[in-house]
């Protein structure tokens, strides 16, 4: 029986760099991993493949319409099979690049199954059945989260898909119905509408993204209209039932009215994710998760002695990039250290074209807490690195606080947005205010110019626009 100071079931993002803080602080640690690659649902089956096919769907149809105008001659053929190839190849690089990590961290990787079997005691179950009993001073559980169900909408992963499966489909469908406007369906639903797929959009509820800022919410439905997607709003799916060649759904409006019934080739289930915790053994510590499913914690400790909890297993965002910080905290406050995660600056991202990134308070929350604020907004079409580039669609909109001008939130759609919504996380986690970032001199010609630009508006003085 092997002894640890730390075990981590799961061996995800916010897992695996639990696991690599451990081994830095010179903790003995291992970690539980079910599958045969390491990196969790993100690197598998989430972030990093659904990335891979974004990236390349996109040159796909950026050289299809715009190559021309820019003086480059050529017509692009799609090789679905290759695609899917360098997805894979991606794939296989990073979970080799966590498998390196865990050995010059000195981690032990334990391959299967992990559950608790009472306070301190975790046991491994193997692929071939055979089970090992481990004790550990702290036990972490990192189990992530798993697509949830919709009554009557049965996933096979042939016609009715989940996330999972809408990233390996064998051939780009002529029709593909997506259940749910949240991020992985509207993401998914890009790759396959620029591949060739008529794409339709059925959410419950009268808007997109919901929990988003509402007017980046509705300038990224209009965008994904005039590419191509069709959206069918405040709609309630009763049923979908496949047959071999395709899948009809019935929905009907949420306020009442007729059912209606659409054919697709495919009907992808995307309405969000729920914790994973079957078979975890969290009966034998005393632990009950709530209603959804969640497990509740206090500063990452949970309600049993020695076992804490971080990522999409617990509250909050389920975000890859949460996890990574809870899982460095968790630890830090194990070794005795002051661990800590700012959950009010936490940027959220929608990888669709234009992308979308925030970070903080939307308008709907400052308005709903009664707090004054005061708004800088800038638009893409007046920077001229977006203007060259023939990336004018969205806009920066900077919300300060009207007495203090502290930053409280930023919106951003457009081009390029996931990799600028960072400077704003590190001016907000410092307590910026708006005039801090609009007296930052930043690099010409750059999108990033926009962030400043908006910031200026925040007093009214943009001078770009």
């Amino acid at each position: 029986m092997a002894e640890y100071d730390v075990v981590i079931i799961g061996a995800g993002p916010g897992g695996y760099n639990a696991a690599i803080r451990a081994g830095q602080l010179g903790l003995k640690t291992a970690i539980i991993e079910k599958r045969a690659t390491l990196g969790g649902t993100c690197l598998n089956v989430g972030c990093i493949p659904s990335k891979a096919l974004l990236h390349a769907s996109e040159m796909f149809e950026i050289a299809s319409k715009d190559f021309a105008g820019m003086g480059i001659d050529a017509k692009p053929k799609l090789n679905l099979k290759q695609m899917m190839a360098n997805k894979a190849e991606s794939v296989d690089a990073l979970t080799k690049g966590v498998a390196f990590l865990m050995k010059k961290n000195k981690v032990e990787v334990l391959s299967g199954t992990g559950r608790i079997a009472g306070p301190g005691k975790v046991v491994v179950k193997a692929a071939d059945g055979a089970e090992t009993e481990h004790q550990a001073k702290n036990i972490v559980i990192a189990t992530g989260s798993e697509p949830a169900g919709l009554p009557g909408v049965a996933v096979d992963n042939q016609r009715i898909i989940d996330s999972t499966g809408a990233l390996a489909l064998p051939e780009v469908p002529k029709s593909l119905v997506v259940i749910g406007a949240g991020v992985i369906g509207l993401e998914l639903g890009s790759v396959w509408r620029r591949l060739g797929a008529e794409v339709t959009v059925v959410e419950y509820l009268d808007r997109i993204l919901p929990g988003t800022d509402l007017e980046v919410a509705n300038a990224l439905q209009k965008s994904l209209t005039r590419q191509g997607f069709q959206f069918k709003l405040g709609a309630k799916v009763t049923g979908a039932k496949a047959s071999k060649s395709g899948v009809e759904l019935t929905f009907e409006p949420v306020a009442g009215g007729e059912a209606e019934t659409i054919s697709a080739d495919y009907v992808l289930l995307a309405i969000g994710r729920r914790p994973y915790t079957e078979g975890l053994g969290l009966e034998t510590v005393g632990i009950t998760p709530d209603k959804r499913g969640m497990i509740a914690n206090d500063h990452y400790k949970t309600s049993a002695p020695g076992v804490w909890v971080i990522g999409d297993v617990t509250s909050g965002p389920m975000l890859a990039h949460k996890a990574e910080d809870e899982g460095v905290a968790c630890i830090e406050l194990i070794a005795a250290k002051a661990g800590h995660v700012n959950y009010d600056v936490i940027p959220g991202v929608i990888y669709t074209y234009p992308e979308v990134a925030v970070v903080g308070k939307t308008e709907e929350d400052l308005k709903a807490a009664g707090v004054a604020y005061k708004v800088g907004k800038f638009p893409f079409l007046a920077n001229s690195r977006a203007k060259v580039n023939h990336e004018t669609e969205g806009f920066v909109k900077v919300l300060a606080d009207a007495k203090t001008d502290r930053i409280l939130g930023v919106h951003m759609i457009g081009p390029s947005v996931s990799e600028m919504i960072g400077e704003y996380c590190v001016a907000m986690e410092f307590a910026a205010a708006s005039e801090d970032v609009a007296r930052t001199c930043h690099p010409h010609p750059t999108r990033s110019e926009a962030l400043r630009q908006a910031a200026m508006g925040v007093e009214g003085w943009t001078m770009q626009a």
